[in-house]
């Protein structure tokens, strides 16, 4: 998209390099301590076993007294080397690095207390705070592991999209905390896998939703002008035809900000009231005048 103003900025990180590898395996050590709060604080304690390894090392400690960061540890290392042998390539190191320092982190925070007994308020915020650590950890472009891999594996082999193959193992687990814990225990499991996942879809796209219109006008050089210079905003011309008449049109996008719109839609009916606009969500817009890409 072309820019109104002023110069293109550089990357403050370039892939790849020293200072970006840095950023991710602390974003991946953060995302993990933050998993191992969740886990210990409202999760565990509560009989929430929403998915995952963490999941099943909950059940497994209540039913047979095992140490959760043991079981995780005793099931995230031969998944990982499962991955190597089916999935035919390399995973990252910090996929190792994620399999083995989640449950350090577990066992280094098991000492922390309950905060509450709630079983309400722990999944909703062992979810949120979950989900947290679990979306720190993806923006740094880490893995922590675990049924992720067998998720992979299931995919491959069994032609289920992926999606549906992680939720095959997450309903598994949940599944057997249904067995383990009674049906009411499973029910907060999956409001608790709820909240992880919508938690984690804001922590990678953010909560400011931008907006990308779409403007058809008869005089769309003069709206050029104005949204270059009187919005200040760079936009770029599609070239589109009527689908009644087949002349030729030009269609102008550009993306603003939610506080931008209504200036937008008074600057376009002032030159132009009969133009079309369409305007629809953008969840994240990265590059100049929005935010900046790690």
């Amino acid at each position: 998209m072309a820019l109104a103003k002023g110069k293109r900025r550089k990357a403050r990180l370039v892939l790849n390099s020293p200072q970006q590898k840095v950023y991710e395996y602390a974003m991946l050590l953060i995302g993990c301590l933050i998993i191992s709060i969740s886990f210990n604080v409202f999760l565990n304690p509560n009989q929430v076993a929403s998915g995952g390894v963490s999941g099943l090392s909950t059940i497994i400690q209540q039913t047979l007294g095992w140490q959760p960061a043991l079981t995780q540890w005793g099931l995230n290392i031969p998944l990982f080397l499962l991955g190597l042998w089916l999935l035919d390539r390399s995973y990252s190191l910090k996929a190792v690095v994620g399999s083995i320092v989640l449950p350090l982190c577990v066992m280094l925070t098991s000492h922390l207390p309950t905060l509450t007994h709630n079983i309400l308020l722990a999944t909703i915020y062992g979810g949120m705070v979950l989900g947290l650590g679990i979306g720190i950890v993806f923006r740094g472009r880490g893995s922590t592991g675990g049924f992720s891999i067998s998720s992979q594996i299931l995919h491959k082999y069994s032609g289920l999209s992926l999606g549906v193959s992680v939720a095959v193992f997450d309903g598994m687990v949940i599944l057997l905390a249904g067995i383990f814990f009674g049906p009411e225990k499973a029910l907060y499991a999956l409001i608790g896998l709820f909240v992880t996942t919508k938690t984690i879809d804001i922590v990678q796209v953010g909560l400011n939703t931008s907006k990308v219109a779409y403007i058809i006008s008869n005089d769309p050089e003069k709206l050029r002008e104005a949204i270059l210079h009187d919005l200040d905003r760079g936009l770029t011309q599609l070239n589109g035809a009527g689908g009644y008449t087949g002349d030729a049109r030009l269609v102008l996008m550009v993306v603003v900000s939610q506080s931008e719109v209504s200036k937008l839609k008074a600057l376009v009916q002032s030159i132009d009231p009969q133009a079309f606009i369409i305007l629809s969500n953008a969840n994240e817009v990265l590059g100049e005048g929005f935010k900046r890409a790690v």
